[in-house]
């Protein structure tokens, strides 16, 4: 031992320290070792010195070593033990304690020989340090040439870095879809017709303080709803991942999210969103392997409930209060639409155009089981009725023929969703909503139903593989009352059913490929359609 200490004697404190965390790094960088550098300082930190080797309880005039501590304490008084006096030498050595105890042995030698101290340091001792120097100096060297590239890496990587606060995410979709079958409304089959499309999203996330996240997010993309002309005749078939319709996805590029989130002492996070806001993004949908638009579910029903489509594109506030337990309380305000809450005309802005008030109760009182109660009202102005982000009819949604036509509408939606994980590999989940639409000019009211239950087989045929199933019935206007004499219920005349199945093939975990088929029975909720068909290929590619 004394010898492995006298190996690198000449080397300085400072040298020596910055070597041994050079060797940590690259012997990390080879080994992958698992324990934290936090850890092994806090043991350094936590070294004493010793002044006799009999303040060691754990070390006995009869163990092997015992001369040799004797002599590096009582001689040189260069050997730190640990606070509850104990020298624990039948454990294994760390880099930190190694330094710290070459670093007490360099200090004391040097001490010696600045106070020229001869009896102390013998002549023997110092031709060894000299013989041990020139026997060691490729070695060293080396070393000193991995500081020196670590060096110089390190210099580069700061005078090249985008940014000390912000990071660079994305992804980036390859999409090849192709639907058969009836086209909804029009009588006749659908145009069959494969498509190749794209969308690409980068985000740029700042933290200032740690706890904290601004979020711009560049979005472009080519894939549009499939609807008429020439698609399925039905938003029942819309994509999870699209961008718009055929008229905006053109490609063009725009910041389709900016948000700040931070937190308000130790229980509640507040999220602010300035443009883009999605109930989903901000809120728990108990949908965890579906929710995402890039990794999830296929479809756009798919993903979660509409109950969490309410805000639509908005601006607004976020507060997420998770008191210690199994609860979590969530309230949010938006000003939906995306250029609503910047509009200064009459009857538009914040708080006098479309907006959505939201609150959840979130009670998860294990890792296997999650519940959420949801509550949103929405007031919609004539030109922005869409009440289930288009899933659903276009019934449903307001679109023509609208259940309460051109006018202003309010909804009461209530929303309860739950997942179930038995085990690692299998999450069952489902949702179920209702909704109450009354007219803000006439007496008349629409009552709508939907509901969905979903199934993820993790590790499916191989590991990071998910087989996921989803079926239900998506949002259905069930009754219209208290409408104008003459004028016929446009109740939807029948059920339509999603049944959806994907499977999610972990190439890397940089790429991810999801094949997968739709279909929708009765589509509009119109027993008089035939069933659509849609096959999709996703490729997801994320950094």
């Amino acid at each position: 031992m004394t010898k492995l200490f006298w190996n690198v004697l000449k080397v300085s404190p400072a040298i020596a320290a910055t070597l041994l965390s050079a060797n940590s790094v690259l012997a990390n960088e080879v080994n992958e070792q698992a324990t934290s550098v936090a850890s092994l300082s806090q043991e350094a930190n936590s070294l004493g010195q010793v002044t006799s080797v009999s303040q060691f309880s754990d070390v006995q005039p009869t163990d092997w070593a015992f001369q040799a501590l004797q002599s590096l304490v009582e001689r040189y008084g260069c050997i730190a033990g640990y606070p509850n006096g104990t020298y624990r030498g039948n454990r294994a050595l760390t880099r930190y304690e190694f330094a710290a105890g070459l670093n007490a042995c360099l200090d004391r030698v040097n001490e010696l020989i600045a106070t020229a101290t001869a009896d102390m340091v013998s002549k023997e001792d110092l031709a060894t340090l000299q013989r041990l120097q020139e026997e060691f100096s490729a070695e060293l060297a080396t070393l000193r040439g991995r500081v020196d590239a670590l060096e110089a890496r390190t210099a580069e990587l700061e005078a090249n870095q985008f940014s000390t606060t912000t990071k660079l995410k994305g992804e980036a979709i390859f999409s090849v879809s192709s639907a058969v079958g009836g086209a909804a409304g029009s009588g006749g089959d659908i145009v069959e017709n494969t498509t190749f499309s794209d969308r690409v999203r980068l985000s740029l996330e700042s933290s200032f303080m740690g706890t904290d996240m601004l979020q711009t997010r560049l979005n472009a993309g080519n894939i549009f709803q499939n609807n008429v002309p020439g698609g399925t005749g039905t938003n029942m078939t819309r994509l999870g991942y699209d961008v718009g319709n055929a008229a905006t996805a053109n490609n063009s590029v725009s910041i389709d999210k900016l948000n700040y989130a931070f937190n308000f002492g130790e229980k509640i996070r507040v999220k602010i969103d300035a443009t883009g806001a999605e109930l989903n993004e901000n809120v728990d949908v108990f949908n965890p392997d579906f929710r995402s638009s890039g990794s999830g579910a296929l479809s756009r029903y798919g993903r979660f409930s509409p109950i969490y489509r309410q805000a639509g594109d908005g601006a607004g506030i976020t507060v997420n209060l998770n008191p210690q337990g199994p609860l979590t309380l969530s309230a949010a305000y938006f000003a939906t639409g995306r250029n609503d809450a910047a509009d200064p005309s009459n009857g538009e802005g914040l708080f006098d155009g479309s907006n959505t008030i939201f609150g959840q109760l979130a009670f998860r009182p294990n890792k296997a089981f999650n519940v959420g109660l949801a509550y949103a009202r929405t007031y919609q102005t004539a030109n922005d009725v869409n009440l289930f982000g288009s899933t659903g009819s276009s019934i449903a949604n307001g679109i023509l023929p609208a259940p309460i036509p051109n006018v202003p509408v309010v909804s009461d939606n209530y929303g309860l969703q739950a997942s179930f994980q038995p085990s690692s590999k299998l999450t069952l989940g489902g949702w179920v909503g209702y909704s109450k639409v009354n007219n803000q000019v006439g007496p008349q009211d629409a009552s709508i139903f939907y509901w969905a239950t979903t199934l993820a087989v993790k590790d499916f045929g191989k590991e990071g593989n998910t087989l996921g199933l989803i079926f239900g019935q998506p949002p259905k206007v069930t009754d219209v009352s208290n409408l104008p004499a003459g004028i016929s219920n446009p109740d939807d005349n029948g059920t339509s059913y999603h049944i959806e199945g994907l499977y999610k093939m972990k190439l890397s975990d940089n790429i991810l490929v999801t094949p997968g088929v739709l279909v929708i029975l009765n589509p509009n909720h119109n027993d008089n359609n035939n069933a659509i068909y849609v096959g999709t290929l996703r490729t997801t590619f994320s950094f």
